[in-house]
Parts: structure tokens; sequence; C-alpha cells
């Protein structure tokens, strides 16, 4: 995946974990809610189970997002299954009780079959870097594999993008950096990404421009200020992942 040679087809405005704010994250019932919204972008948040299903999950447990308790590295696929992503360790939300954790290829089909670009952050369980690398690649180009609009493909680990670089390199990918380092420009090249992915407040209108005139897109999250976010528009931006749905309205 070259940056140079390929144009980049994301909008600018994209649902966090799928529905921000307003729906459990990283479920179908949380797309459905960006999407009722007018979000046409998702991110979302992928790991391995423990017998190497891909499933939608933040964390190393499941204590926070579900019923459950225990390590997503040491559960089966059918375990997780069993789960309420609706009745979470937090707080109970009513009109969500019942909902699942969901794979990565049932994402798939709902996004493909109401037109939504997603963004998958490689989200590697700790010791489990390159192994989920490799198996999101793999199935993301199996699932997207006659998509008009690939997903983009991000992580915080180099481990896991050199994976996915080297099992799907047309798969465009995105190095995610809470703070641009020194040399976020190096690391980028060498893992042939398109995109730097950072926290919005790290971000400065300088490092958007020195992206832009390197051939690289800037993305970030999470802004949930709509003054914010239109000062981040201002600067240029190319994909800002945003919590609050509800307030700022995508492709304003």
């Amino acid at each position: 995946m070259m940056k140079d040679n390929w144009a980049w087809p994301y909008p600018r405005h994209v649902a966090h974990r799928g529905g921000g704010s307003l729906a459990p994250e990283n479920t179908l019932a949380a797309m459905r809610v960006g999407y009722a919204h007018g979000y046409r972008m998702v991110e979302c948040d992928v790991k391995l189970s423990g017998d190497g299903t891909l499933v939608l999950m933040h964390d190393a447990t499941v204590d926070r997002t579900t019923n459950g308790s225990g390590r997503v590295a040491g559960m089966t696929w059918g375990e997780l299954a069993r789960l309420d992503a609706g009745h979470a360790g937090r707080e109970t939300l009513p009109q969500f009780v019942g909902e699942p954790v969901p794979t990565l290829e049932a994402v798939a089909r709902y996004c493909l079959a109401n037109g939504m670009a997603i963004n998958i952050e490689i989200k590697p369980c700790p010791g489990r870097e390159a192994e989920t690398g490799a198996a999101v690649a793999i199935e993301a180009l199996r699932h997207w594999r006659d998509a008009a609009v690939p997903p983009l493909i991000s992580s915080f680990s180099e481990a896991a993008l050199e994976k996915a670089r080297e099992r799907a390199s047309r798969l465009p990918r995105a190095l995610l950096q809470d703070q641009p380092s020194a040399d976020w420009q190096e690391r980028l090249a060498r893992l042939d990404c398109v995109a730097l992915d950072a926290n919005y407040r790290g971000l400065t209108s300088g490092i958007v421009q020195s992206a832009h005139q390197a051939g690289y897109r800037v993305a970030c999250y999470t802004p949930n200020d709509p003054a914010i976010v239109r000062e981040l528009v201002g600067w240029g931006v190319d994909c800002i992942i945003t919590d609050a749905i509800d307030l700022i309205v995508p492709n304003s």
C-alpha cells in the first residue's frame, strides 16, 4: 500500500467504537446507532479470543463492557458469545440488554450491507501482537475483498502493523500514537502506512501540515466538543473519531 498512489476514500467524521457514547461500545447495536445519526464510518477494536476468533473488544478483560469477568485471551468464542454487552459491569442499559459481543465477520457483513466504511483498530491481548495483526489482516482481506472502500487498519502496536503489512500489504494502515513521536514520519514510512492517527490533544496544525506535505493523511481521536472539531477540520484533519455523535454532525 503506497500512500502516493492511493486516493483517500474515507469520510471526515467517524463514530468511535460504533456508536460513541450512545450505545454499548463495539457492538452491532452501536453501529446501528451510529448509522441512525448519519455516520457512514465506524471505528472498532478487535482482538483474538482464546481459541482464535476475532471479536470486538477494547479491554484485555470483559469486566468493564459485559456482564462477565475474565481475560479475553482465556475465553473461547463460545464463552464470549454468551456474554451480555448491554448489561455491562459499570451500568445497565435497558434498551440494549441482550446485545452480544460480535465477531469481526458479523461486523463486516453489517458494514458491507449498509455501505459503512470501517477503521479496524488491532487491539491485541498482551503478548499476541503479531498473531492478532496477522489474523486481522487475513480476515479483513477476505471479508472486504470486493469492497469499493477497504477497511483502514490501525494500531498502537508496530509489531501488529508489521505483521498486517506482511499478510495483506494492499490494505491501508495507520499508526496510532497518543502523542506524535519526534520520528513519526520515519515510523510511518517504515511501516508503509498511509496515515498518522493521534490523540487530538497531541496534534498541532503544523503536524497536520507536515503530514500532508509528506503525502500522509491524519486521523485523530476523540474530540467531543463541536468547537474543537471545527478547529480540527480547519487544520485539514482527514478523519475525526468522536464519541459525541449526537453533537457532531457528520460531514458538516
